[in-house]
């Protein structure tokens, strides 16, 4: 039942406020409120306990059982096993129940140890020490243990154990400072605030006394959004109210830095926490090759039914000539035939069932679960894609998706750590029109070469003096960064210089210590915030102070932001910088033709730009803008729409100072990879939590956008100039003015005879477009949005979505996962953020970064950085497809081959159940005789050089939409199958027909007469079988090795040896009744070797003429790159030959 829905339900017919219900009320320490004051209400909460496992003690074997066998074989060869058990069938029941039985538990083994795992971290987890506050003193207590309305104190370096409200810090001002890299990936610190009322009580026994409760919402996933409230009850009757924002909620998972201790009161616990609503649960991920299989089997399943139902009704029509009835030997009991012939044929439906079980391979799966374990070690083993820094190479935590890395359409990856090192390297600064470059500085660490400053143009006059160094102070002063005195950080040393510690900087932008790092090679050092005034150190070494009075955060819709400073002389300034859209607009003189001509320069070049503009303020203006801003901060309904406006009226009338350039460093081969996937057909999404400048800035310089791409924006600022629907439909004309309504190919992503699209849409807009249709609400909205906007998508060769939550991430995938194409998704990320991404797509790649091992750990493959990509998907998921689809369609193929002539004996045999190969060969065909080839040929088949696949990424179009697996080419392997099956049979059945052709080619007499019967005529059968089935494999290998020639050829010399020995020739007292002599007695025969030859040689004709055909009229990238160089090492063959000729003959002249 969905319990929201309910909520909503009792909230407007009961209670009759709706918001009323979707609110908890939070009692802090679990004191009851004042008498008088509130009603007591003590509302249940799930404790701390945090559940990743699937599986439980008592439950494992059940519920593994009930999903293993919903596989379509696994229940099919259970029912086959019942049917032997229960009836008299021809072979015995261990044929199948064994191999049912291996599968079964060796999948069992594998999932129960992934689940004990899970088992063991969450353990981990929930028995992890938290400290927490009761009667003023600290109790230590396991995190599962904890409630909602403990007060928890977390030291320094520690992660919180839930979702808490920060109540006070060590900090006088209330501040703590907290790095999210477990949660959005981000490393940098990010500052958060206590509430104002309870900053004081910063010891056990004051915070202890503090009496207050929290009215909030009740949890919900998205991690940037939290509205509450906190009454405070102080002497007197009435309690203070305060809000209560995303700035006061500290998430479970994130680390304290920086800060001594802080105190803060539970509010969500366990699986009711922000990052825990984040996960999806953790399904069974199918691949295409598997749903293929699935579907064949279904096929295969079909014709089984039809060969014994045939077979069955064609028996009861033989034997309804009195005359052909059972013969005197085997005549059948009384019971028998007093039993109803409805049973009787029930029976022997069921009896030809099992006989031709064999055409639905069960040795199959087991070869491709060894296929998939085996072939992941070559993932494990690339030395390619291992990497120095990080000391580790590739991990696979599941090999079922091997193959689907072949089919990949769609490519979700974020931005931060997984594009981008989250390393901002200050670039330069233009003031006025004079722009300004220092040599390297990059995130507090000073490079080499850095001494000097360049100057490029001429430098200001003295006129301009004045305006660059207020340039310099508003950069110096507008930010949130912090200085960090000690010599180590997260266990690194930092700030070193000279063997003494000194300061750098933190803070939640990585950006913002670029630009207070760049203003320090240029002279102006910021030294700290104290007792709220900023310090700067100017270059006649001067410190100047600026009291700090207010700060105007940075938003994704001002995409500005602002600081109130006040100097030493008593003048108030308004510094702010931003991107240049959110400030041009608000300037009223400066030169802002020459800074706007820098900004679009640098844009260009891929860098993230920052404009910086000023204004002074009188003492009666800022009056007036402390009382905007108070009111607004007050305001417990519509408190961002209030101090939007209040920030819109304060931010204006601008004097434009200069610009920044700030470079985001992208991963190496970042661009080189993105270039590679989109040649290879398949299209790339940046899904991230960042603003759009940013993420737009490096999609630039990764190039998923190129200088010619048109930009379209489906962003909340738009929408709010034009409703949602008109935006949709005016960007649906856009990207199909040029083809009507025809929709691009996908692959037409890098095609030059299109206008390239590239869309921007941000968290806001994207719930507005997903959010479900009201009931009666018309086709114009809701649901008819989603078909519009994967319109918009397919038709753009990029998409960057920014501003998103987690689960947001996770609903684009599974919206492009549910369109009508269906494609193939793989969604690749470094952060916790990621993980929901990650499980939702066909395929989960973890970045082993910098920002912890979760998305690593909850993905399907890991690798350590972008660029590895590449090659897992070009070189590694083309070879693992190719591979796998040979493998499928071959199993069908030599099983068809096997079971057919079994089917067309029964014509010959009065339709009695009679097998026509011996029990051994039935058993052993799929286990020894023809699986090894097979296997080894799915494990190191290289149609085509690994660095061809990698120079030539449109190969893998060549594979995509499952191309070697559809349809028409399983049909051709089935129809391949039949036509040898049928060569089989007669040929061997025509050639022995004549009885003149027996022993050695003479003439049957009564002494030398040796009888043709039925196991002769079954082994003969069968050894051209192996044979054929086994040389198709071998022609269709491209990849010869020492170890194929010794598994091709040792499978048929094995086949030999133990016909041999099973027949007792060398060991007598193996002299297995029905084959004793057989085998040596066909071999003895000239006319059967003839046979065995000319019947090889006329089954394997047809493919290669196929062949042939194909590979000269219509062949693929592949084939004519195959044939390319098998040409080239011909001419090098024939060209050492002839030289070897040429030096022979000009040797023997010589002589």
């Amino acid at each position: 039942m969905d319990f929201s829905t309910l909520r909503n339900l009792i909230s407007r017919y009961c209670a009759g406020e709706e918001n009323w219900v979707d609110s908890r009320t939070v009692y802090i320490g679990h004191k009851e409120p004042p008498p008088g004051a509130e009603a007591y209400i003590p509302q249940r909460f799930p404790d701390n306990r945090i559940v990743s496992s699937k599986y439980t003690f008592w439950n494992f074997i059940p519920k593994n059982l009930f999903e293993q066998f919903r596989r379509i074989a696994n229940f099919y060869f259970l029912i086959i096993f019942l049917v032997q058990l229960i009836i008299d069938t021809p072979t015995s029941p261990i044929t199948s129940g064994l191999p049912l039985f291996f599968v079964i538990t060796v999948t069992a083994i594998k999932q129960g140890y992934e689940d004990w795992l899970r088992h063991k971290a969450d353990n981990a987890i929930n028995q992890c020490p938290v400290h927490v506050i009761q009667h003023g003193n600290v109790v230590r207590k396991q995190s599962r243990k904890l409630r909602v309305g403990d007060i928890v104190r977390v030291k320094e370096d520690e992660s919180f154990p839930c979702d808490l409200i920060l109540l006070s810090t060590s900090r006088d001002d209330g501040t703590c400072f907290v790095t999210t890299a477990s949660l959005d990936g981000e490393s940098s610190h990010k500052t958060y605030y206590a509430v104002q009322d309870t900053k004081a009580f910063n010891t056990e026994e004051a915070i202890d006394t503090i009496h207050a409760t929290i009215e909030c919402e009740q949890p919900q996933p998205d991690l940037y959004k939290f509205v509450g409230r906190i009454n405070i009850y102080l002497a007197r009757d009435e309690p203070v109210a305060r809000p209560l924002g995303s700035e006061n909620l500290l998430l479970r998972g994130a680390t304290l830095k920086n800060t001594e201790y802080i105190y803060a009161v539970a509010i969500y616990t366990g699986m009711e926490t922000k990052m825990a609503l984040n996960y999806q649960s953790k399904s069974q991920k199918r691949s295409a090759v598997e749903k293929s299989m699935n579907s064949y089997l279904i096929v295969y399943l079909c014709i089984l039914i039809g060969k014994a139902l045939i077979n069955t009704i064609l028996k009861y029509v033989w034997q309804a000539d009195p005359n052909r009835d059972e013969p005197w030997y085997n005549e059948r009991t009384e019971s028998e035939r007093q039993r109803h012939i409805l049973i009787r044929a029930f029976t022997d439906f069921l009896a030809f069932m099992v006989l031709f079980n064999y055409i639905i391979p069960v040795s199959m799966y087991v070869t491709v679960e060894m296929q998939k374990f085996l072939g992941s070690y070559f993932i494990t083993w690339d030395d390619d894609m291992f990497d120095e820094e990080l000391d580790t190479g590739a991990l696979v935590n599941t090999s079922d998706l091997n193959e689907e890395l072949g089919q990949v359409e769609y490519v979700f990856t974020d931005k931060t750590g997984t594009l981008t090192e989250n390393n901002m390297e200050f670039i330069e600064c233009c003031v006025d029109g004079h722009v300004y470059v220092p040599h390297a500085i990059c995130n507090g660490q000073v490079m080499a070469a850095a001494a000097g400053i360049d100057m490029i143009d001429s430098s200001p006059g003295a006129e301009s003096r004045e305006h660059e160094e207020l340039f310099f102070r508003a950069v110096c002063l507008c930010h949130t960064v912090q200085v960090k005195e000690e010599e180590t950080v997260d266990g690194i040393k930092r700030g070193i210089h000279q063997g003494k510690a000194t300061s750098f900087y933190i803070s939640s932008s990585p950006d913002e210590v670029a630009l207070v790092e760049g203003m320090k090679r240029l002279g102006f050092t910021y030294l700290r915030l104290k007792d709220s005034h900023m310090e700067i150190l100017n270059r006649e070494d001067e410190i100047e102070r600026f009291e700090l009075l207010e700060v105007l955060n940075f938003d994704s819709v001002r995409r500005r932001m602002s600081v109130i400073v006040r100097s030493n002389t008593g003048e108030y300034y308004l510094f702010c910088k931003g991107a240049d859209s959110a400030i041009f607009p608000r300037i009223v003189s400066g030169k802002v033709d020459e800074v706007r001509a820098r900004v679009e320069h640098n844009a260009v070049e891929g860098l993230r730009t920052l404009c910086v503009a000023y204004k002074k303020l009188s003492h009666i203006e800022y009056e007036e803008v402390c009382h905007l801003l108070s009111s607004a901060k007050l305001a417990l309904q519509d408190r961002d729409k209030k101090l939007s406006e209040a920030y819109d009226t304060i931010e204006r009338d601008f004097i434009l100072l200069g610009a920044t350039a700030v470079e985001d460093r992208l991963q190496d081969k970042a661009a080189d990879t993105i270039e590679s996937l989109h040649k290879a057909g398949m299209k790339v999404w940046v899904l991230t939590g960042d603003k759009m400048e940013t993420a737009a800035a490096t999609c630039y310089a990764s190039k998923l956008f190129r200088r010619s791409t048109q930009i379209l924006e489906l962003t909340t600022k738009r929408t709010e100039e034009q409703s949602l629907h008109d935006v949709l439909h005016d960007l649906s004309r856009t990207v199909l003015r040029q083809h009507g309504s025809m929709i691009r190919d996908t692959f037409s992503g890098l095609s030059n005879e299109f206008q390239d699209y590239g869309l921007i849409i941000d968290g806001a807009t994207l719930s507005a477009v997903l959010k479900p249709a009201p009931e009666g609400g018309g086709g114009a909205s809701g649901g008819n949005y989603k078909e519009i906007f994967l319109e918009i998508c397919r038709n753009c060769s990029a998409v960057l979505c920014c501003r998103m939550a987690p689960l947001q991430k996770a609903q684009i995938v599974k919206l492009i996962k549910a369109s009508k194409e269906h494609p193939i998704t793989l969604a690749v990320g470094d952060g916790a953020n990621d993980v929901s991404m990650i499980l939702e797509a066909h395929v989960g790649i973890g970045i082993m970064g910098k920002e912890g091992r979760q998305a690593a750990r909850n993905s399907d493959y890991a690798i350590p950085k972008f660029k590895h990509l590449k090659k897992m998907l070009l070189v590694h998921g083309h070879y693992y497809y190719i591979r796998i689809a040979e493998l499928v369609q071959y199993f069908f193929y030599k099983n068809v081959c096997f079971i057919f002539p079994q089917f067309l004996y029964q014509f010959f045999c009065g339709f009695s159940q009679q097998p026509l190969y011996d029990t051994a060969y039935l058993t052993l065909y799929n286990i020894s005789f023809t699986s090894l080839p097979i296997l080894l040929y799915s494990l190191i088949e290289q149609h085509i050089n690994m660095d061809i696949l990698k120079k030539d990424p449109s190969l893998y179009r060549d594979i995509a939409k499952n191309s070697l697996l559809r349809w028409p080419i399983f049909i051709y392997w089935t129809f391949l199958g039949v036509f040898d099956a049928v060569v089989f049979f007669f040929g061997a059945f025509f050639l022995f027909d004549n009885t003149t052709f027996t022993s050695n080619g003479q003439l049957m007499t009564t002494n030398t007469q040796m009888m043709f019967g039925n196991w002769t005529f079954g082994t003969l059968v069968f050894t051209v079988l192996v044979f054929t089935v086994t040389l198709k494999l071998a022609l269709d290998t491209h990849y010869w090795t020492w170890i194929n020639h010794f598994v091709i050829w040792g499978s048929l010399l094995f086949y030999v040896i133990f016909s041999l020995l099973w027949g007792g020739i060398i060991w007598p007292f193996l002299n297995y009744q029905r084959m004793y002599y057989v085998f040596m007695q066909m071999l003895s025969s000239g006319p059967a070797w003839l046979s065995i030859i000319l019947l090889i040689m006329v089954s394997l004709l047809p493919d290669v003429v196929k062949k042939v055909l194909c590979r000269a009229l219509w062949p693929t990238t592949t084939e004519r790159i195959q044939r390319m160089k098998a040409d080239r090492h011909f001419e090098r063959v024939m060209t050492f030959s002839h030289d070897s000729l040429l030096e022979g003959a000009q040797s023997s002249s010589e002589a």
